[in-house]
């Protein structure tokens, strides 16, 4: 646990770095601006869609009557864009956790490595190919989860648990893989995502319930309907920022169990300035 929150803390620390605020805008731009063409092209005709399927629903039909005879028909109106926006979110989460995952983690690895481990060795045990790979295919992983439980977070006590799982899962899957792909061999990367599998899975439910937050935005009902274009890149500047944090704690959390691994090995000597993963007070940040 001392170690999970050494990270967590230096992780805080480099997202006020420049190089990190200035690479955390690719992303941003980027995702923005495909849900922006999009949003432009596509917004009205699948809310016109989505009202069509809605109206073909016996059960909806008998709600809509019920809350028209208590002048609660507004809502009508309201469901539609709900349900678009509730099937974008996923995507809109996997979207910026993967460019954040591909674009900028292997700037950051080599930030943090330059910076705490400049004498681990980078053994490049997975291409940018094989992460490339292997964040598709945990993304659509976690995406079929979604689709197959997407009833379930109209359920109160489900909608704060489920979602965060989801997504803790994902981020585990894509951020500590992705820290360990330059630096650790093949049969390094095993063995540390092993050992560490808990306390990975633990940071990783931690990062899902942060990357919920930006949701509340769309709790605003009416108000987030109207202003949809302009709370959609909100909402992903908000995830950019909890994606980044990830990779870093990732990071750091990861390249420090790599090189207490490789001491325990005997692969390399500890670097006077490096303390042990437990005890990383004398640490240069």
């Amino acid at each position: 646990m001392k170690a999970v929150l050494d990270a967590f803390w230096r992780a805080v620390a480099y997202c006020l770095h420049p190089r990190v605020m200035l690479v955390s805008l690719l992303p941003l731009v980027l995702m923005a601006s495909m849900l922006a063409g999009l949003g432009y092209f596509f917004w009205e005709q699948a809310i016109d869609q989505v009202a069509m399927g809605l109206e073909r629903i016996e059960m909806l039909r008998q709600a809509w009557a019920w809350m028209e005879r208590w002048n609660l028909g507004g809502l009508k109106a309201v469901l539609a864009p709900m349900v678009v926006i509730l099937v974008v979110t996923p995507v809109v989460v996997i979207g910026c956790l993967l460019l954040v995952a591909l674009g900028m983690t292997p700037v950051l690895v080599r930030l943090v490595a330059a910076r705490r481990f400049p004498q681990l060795q980078a053994l490049r045990g997975a291409s940018f190919l094989r992460s490339a790979l292997w964040s598709a295919g945990v993304s659509a992983a976690a995406l079929l989860a979604c689709l197959l439980t997407l009833p379930l977070w109209l359920l109160p006590p489900v909608a704060l648990i489920l979602p965060a799982l989801i997504w803790g899962w994902l981020t585990c899957k894509v951020m500590a893989f992705d820290a360990l792909a330059e630096h650790a061999s093949a049969e390094e990367r095993h063995a540390l995502l092993r050992q560490h599998a808990m306390p990975l899975l633990v940071m990783g439910i931690v990062c899902g319930y942060l990357g919920a937050a930006p949701s509340l935005i769309w709790s605003l009902g009416m108000v987030a309907i109207v202003w949809a274009p302009i709370l959609l890149p909100l909402s992903v500047w908000l995830y950019t920022l909890v994606f980044a944090f990830s990779s870093l704690w990732f990071v750091h959390y990861c390249l420090a169990a790599l090189q207490q691994y490789r001491v325990r090995q005997g692969v390399v000597q500890m670097p006077a300035s490096v303390a042990p993963l437990a005890d990383s007070s004398d640490v240069e940040l």
